[in-house]
């Protein structure tokens, strides 16, 4: 049954349920003792329930009541973070960023650099493993990790790209050339399949897809199963050594190919309604890119 529960009758209800008071729910309200009477009386035809055991002196919850207000107080709880989140004044400073999920955990130990310059600026990254019915409008950065064709006329590169076999230390002592490659359990990332051919073929090697092992749909995860010694993965040579560097028992076992993979700043043009610092975090990116692999 569809009750449309007045909002403001909800309000009241915590109100009064948080001082077992009419007199002090209607002085935090802005509302008379009467009107907030009525909107409890209102809410309890409405619900065909009491909430309320009201005494000569004294008001207290009903069972039902009780069992009422935490569901209340979190639903209003919910909508005050969204409506702040989504409309409050600050919202200007908050760039929204969006990346894979391997690129937003390389950045992340640079990302002091910027928090340290903007401090008031607040960050949401967007992970863009699958599509997530966000426009455009509504991203600020987007990075893109594409073939040598730019992702749109006014994308900006960042990156020139590289591959790198990486295995755990017990496969990695196995690894002599590349030919060895072809002999470990193999870990493939969806989407990049291809990264191995790529890797292999300066080689005048290739990779039999019977002999794929495990898959998996971010480089984040497939670190994860190389540094268990559970295969070996080919990736972009920034995030391994970005990985080496945090502790993962990673080693890298092969000498980087280049290939015609970038990562690009998609839409970069300049526009008047631009956030105030969304232009920084560019430039940020930019020189942390050039001053990496």
């Amino acid at each position: 049954m569809n009750r449309n529960i007045n909002l403001n009758w909800l309000r009241t209800f915590e109100a009064t349920a948080r001082y077992l008071s009419f007199t002090a729910a209607s002085k935090e309200l802005g509302l008379t003792q009467t009107a907030v009477s009525i909107q409890i009386k209102s809410l309890e035809t409405k619900l065909g329930q009491k909430l309320f055991i009201r005494g000569p002196k004294s008001l207290d919850l009903t069972d039902i009541g009780k069992a009422y207000l935490p569901a209340v107080r979190e639903s209003l709880r919910n909508l005050s973070v969204s409506t702040d989140g989504l409309f409050n004044p600050d919202q200007g400073k908050t760039l929204v960023v969006r990346a894979s999920v391997a690129l937003i955990v390389w950045l992340a130990p640079k990302l002091g650099g910027f928090k340290q310059r903007y401090p008031d600026v607040s960050i949401k990254f967007i992970t863009s493993i699958w599509p997530d019915g966000l426009e455009a409008d509504d991203v600020d950065i987007d990075i893109v990790l594409a073939a040598s064709e730019p992702p749109g006329p006014a994308a900006q590169v960042l990156s020139q790209e590289r591959l790198v076999p990486v295995c755990g230390p017990q496969l990695a002592a196995q690894i002599q050339g590349p030919a060895d490659l072809l002999a470990c359990p193999s870990v493939n990332i969806l989407g990049y399949e291809d990264h191995w051919d790529h890797y292999l073929s300066p080689f005048q090697l290739h990779q039999d897809s019977r002999q794929v092992h495990l898959q998996v749909d971010t480089f984040v995860a497939a670190a994860e199963l190389v540094a268990n010694n559970l295969g070996c993965a080919v990736v972009l040579e920034r995030f391994a050594r970005g990985a080496i560097d945090s502790g993962q028992p990673l080693s890298i076992v092969g000498d980087p190919v280049a290939i015609s993979q970038r990562h690009y700043l998609a839409g970069t043009e300049v526009s008047a309604a631009d956030k105030p610092h969304k232009h920084a975090f560019k430039q940020w990116l930019c020189d942390v890119f050039s001053a990496a692999v």
